[in-house]
């Protein structure tokens, strides 16, 4: 059984809602929500936006790979709403006609729910699309405040 951090944010729609509906398909799809922060709510991170975030953390126990957890992700935040449209967006792989402004900062965006892998044991992993640990969670206060919580909580009940 491996142990994996998600860390959860939405700011569109019914936050809370969405929140816990991801939490308890993550349950039925990941594995044991064995630990649940509670929900903060925080301004946007990377962008601006009249939406505030709630954002929480859960620790999971799984059978899954990374690569399987992150395609479940996915799915659920699909399944929830998310759509390219609430996407952030990624620099292009560097090419000759890449422009230095393109290479820029990714460009967040407002989305109904995202679901990011922060910890999976002490796995790394370094690959295009998979990133562990995630590689900005502690600038992020709305990552390692409720991640802190999640670590030093008893079983959820």
């Amino acid at each position: 059984m491996h142990e994996v951090y998600l860390g959860l944010g939405s700011n569109l729609g019914d936050r809370h809602a969405l929140m816990e509906k991801a939490i308890t398909v993550i349950g039925e799809r990941i594995g044991k929500v064995v630990r649940q922060s509670s929900f903060i709510e925080t301004e946007p991170w990377g962008f601006e936006s009249d939406n505030r975030f709630l954002n929480a953390v859960v620790l999971v126990a799984t059978e899954l790979t990374p690569r399987e957890v992150l395609v479940q992700t996915q799915l659920i935040e699909k399944d929830l709403g998310k759509t390219k449209e609430h996407a952030t967006e990624r620099s292009p792989r560097y090419s000759l006609s890449t422009s230095l402004s393109t290479l820029a900062s990714p460009r967040y965006k407002d989305r109904p729910i995202d679901i990011d892998i922060l910890l999976y044991d002490d796995v790394v992993i370094d690959e295009p699309d998979l990133k562990v640990p995630h590689p900005h969670m502690h600038e992020r206060d709305f990552v390692m405040k409720p991640l802190e919580e999640v670590r030093g909580k008893g079983e959820k009940e």
